[in-house]
Parts: structure tokens; sequence; C-alpha cells
């Protein structure tokens, strides 16, 4: 008997967005269940380590949004041909973590002239140092992060390119056309592209 899902985060992407793209592509049926903000300091006791996403499984709690997706992604068979190829999704998915938490400090600066400053160097070095790597990794799995298959880390990339152009407008992956590709594959995707069509509309 397959086990039920119930995926608990606030009413965005952000961190949940993924695991439901596992979801999506895999056609699993599971629980949104998405939390008002106000309600949040109430059921932050309850959860473990007081972070959202939790997944339950068959109603066990578990926290840490890419160990839930590696752990589907072994479940529906997304982590590559081999343990290798494993270990090459968890590489990604981490490096791209360490950009991530760049731009989560840019965007959640307060000061307007070290926010400009924190752009600054984002554009000038940080985010060319990681995209041309990522690019390059791209263009030599023949537009797939790990492999020549759909990964899970696809996922991972898709939905941080999404927010990225969201956040520096639409032409700031001209300069990385294998990235761009491969995002625009995933949300191509019959039953990621129907996910997209219904879900919540949110900023991020």
């Amino acid at each position: 008997m397959a086990p039920h899902y119930k995926l608990i985060y606030f009413n965005s992407r952000g961190r949940a967005e993924h695991i439901r793209f596992i979801f999506a592509y895999a056609g699993i049926d599971y629980t949104d269940h998405r939390i008002p903000t106000e309600k949040w300091p109430e059921l932050k006791k309850s959860v473990p380590f007081g972070m959202l996403p939790v997944l339950e499984v068959d109603g066990k709690p578990v926290a840490q949004s890419n160990a839930v997706a590696r752990y589907l992604a072994r479940q529906y068979n997304l982590t590559g041909k081999d343990e290798w190829e494993a270990l090459q999704c968890d590489a990604l998915v981490d490096t791209l973590g360490d950009l991530k938490q760049a731009l989560y400090y840019y965007r959640s600066e307060k000061d307007p002239i070290q926010k400009e400053e924190k752009k600054v160097t984002l554009l000038k070095d940080t985010i060319p140092f990681y995209l041309h790597r990522f690019e390059k990794t791209v263009a030599q799995n023949n537009g797939f992060s790990v492999g020549n298959s759909i990964t899970w880390t696809d996922f991972v990339f898709a939905v941080s390119l999404e927010n990225f152009e969201l956040i520096f407008g639409k032409d700031s992956l001209e300069p990385y056309p294998h990235l761009r590709a491969l995002k625009e594959k995933v949300f191509a995707l019959p039953n990621i592209k129907a996910w997209i069509q219904k879900r919540p509309h949110t900023e991020f």
C-alpha cells in the first residue's frame, strides 16, 4: 500500500517547490498543506527542529527539504543510474545551496547601501563563478545536470532558475543558454507543466 504524504509549508514555492515537482513528475498524490504565516508561531513548537518544510509519511514527520527530496528521489528513481550519479546529484544541489545562501543574504539586507554593494559583488563575481560552472556541467551532460536523464537535481535547478529570473530579470540567463534550456525542458515536462498551471500564484 502506498504511503500517505502530507507536505507542510507556507503558501509559497520557497524550499518546498522542488519536492512538489518530484510529486508532480512521479504522479504521486499528496496533501499540499499550506499554513498561513500568522499561524506559524503556534505550529513551530510542534514540528521537528522548528523549521519548514516538513513531510509527514503516514503521519511521521521529517524535516529538511533536501533530505526529504533525496528520500523521494530514491523512491521514484530520480537519483541517476548508479551511486556515482547519486553523489553528483547531491554535490550539485549542495553547491547550488551555497549560491542560494549568498542570494538570501542579498535579499534580506536592510541597509540600502550595503544591499547595493552586495548586488554588485553578486553580479560581478559570485553569480558568474557558480553559473559558468553549472552551465559547463549541463553542456557536458547533453542538457541534464547529471547523467543523461532527468534527476531531482534538474528540478532543484529549474526552481532556482525561475527565482533567479524573477530577481534579476528575464534576460539574466542569456549568458547561460544551457541552464535556461534545462529550466525550460523541466517546465515543459507534461506533469510538471500541469502542476505549474494549477499551483497557487505566489511571488516566490
